[in-house]
């Protein structure tokens, strides 16, 4: 049962925690138990079709009634997992506290996550001890880490509750759900990046194979503008920019932090067009880019000339690097991570 304040990410985090438990093995059943916001069971049930699980609600049942019919539902059909998404209310009352004892009582959940909004900082706090004294919580998610805030409150909301941290909601797509670790979290706070999860999200996005002959291309100093792209691709799977950036650690994740996400996103996104503009034979042969195709360049890019000169400089220099971090061993590349 997922229990939390209207705003802070339930719909979504029971979208995303169907998609995880799916993927380890289980057979996962939604229940949409919000009668009370418009479209919540929509959501629900568009979120439930994305994470390939089925939805159970039915309208004008109260939530109790709600949860245990779809209790049974779930035993019947041989589900092994029922995740209940419950209504919030603006602020703490007891006639949500009671509605959410009266759905507990009916369903018996082995699990009561509390789903917080990280933005809302040492604002939560009071939240999380209304939830605690009200109703049996087992854990924690703390929803939009992707936000400004660092996540120290949720260290703050851990200790008030006394119930452990389960996952981080870390964006608004399914798989931005990732298990709580709390070397990984300190490391964001201080600023020091998070590589394992860096790790995790390439694994997820890249192929191994062709990640291995890729890298191989781009230390041998030997890749294309096509290559180029295809990286920048499956880079783009991988999330939001800022967020991957904020990763990385060292001099290389600081120098990423300074610039503004949207600046980031925004430069990525005209590189992509500049590269989607030109032909196969171009990019695998940039050699060959005259002042008359770099203007039709520009043109179908909806760029300028001096962005497709820029780009061009950019990668012999990029490819320039690689060659010389091949030729010296590698030797250099650690100043890039501090």
């Amino acid at each position: 049962m997922l229990v939390g304040l209207q705003g802070a990410g339930k719909t979504t985090t029971a979208g995303k925690l169907a998609q995880i438990m799916r993927a380890r093995g289980e057979r996962v059943m939604l229940a949409a138990g919000d009668p009370y916001r418009p479209a919540a069971a929509q959501q629900l049930q568009a979120l439930g079709e994305r994470a390939g699980v089925p939805v159970f609600w039915e309208e004008d049942l109260k939530p109790e009634k709600l949860a245990a019919k779809a209790l049974k539902q779930a035993e019947k059909g041989g589900y092994t997992l029922l995740i209940i998404d419950t209504a919030g209310r603006s602020q703490l009352d007891d006639l949500l506290m009671n509605e959410l004892s009266a759905v507990a009582k009916n369903t018996n959940p082995v699990e009561t996550l509390l789903v917080v909004d990280a933005m809302l900082g040492q604002e939560a706090l009071p939240i999380a001890q209304g939830f605690r004294d009200t109703i049996s919580l087992t854990g924690l998610i703390i929803a939009k880490m992707d936000g400004d805030a660092r996540g120290g409150a949720a260290i703050s909301i851990r200790s008030v509750t006394g119930v452990p941290i389960k996952f981080l909601g870390t964006g608004e797509k399914l798989d931005a759900l990732e298990s709580y670790d709390p070397a990984r979290l300190s490391s964001r706070i201080l600023g020091m990046g998070d590589m394992i999860g860096l790790i995790e999200k390439a694994e997820a996005a890249f192929d191994a194979e062709d990640a291995e002959m890729q890298a191989s291309k781009l230390m041998s100093g030997e890749f294309t503008m096509e290559d180029w792209m295809d990286q920048m691709r499956q880079v783009r799977k991988m999330g939001p920019l800022g967020q991957i950036m904020d990763m990385l650690p060292g001099q290389m994740g600081q120098a990423a932090r300074d610039i503004p996400p949207d600046e980031m996103e925004n430069q990525l996104k005209r590189t992509e067009a500049i590269l989607s503009s030109m032909t196969v034979q171009e990019r695998r042969n940039p050699d060959i880019l005259n002042a008359s195709r770099r203007r039709r360049i520009a043109a179908g890019s909806g760029n300028q000339v001096q962005d497709v000169n820029r780009l061009m400089k950019q990668f012999r220099e990029t490819r320039k690097l690689f060659k010389t971090l091949q030729k010296s061993g590698g030797r250099g590349l650690s100043r890039l991570f501090g």
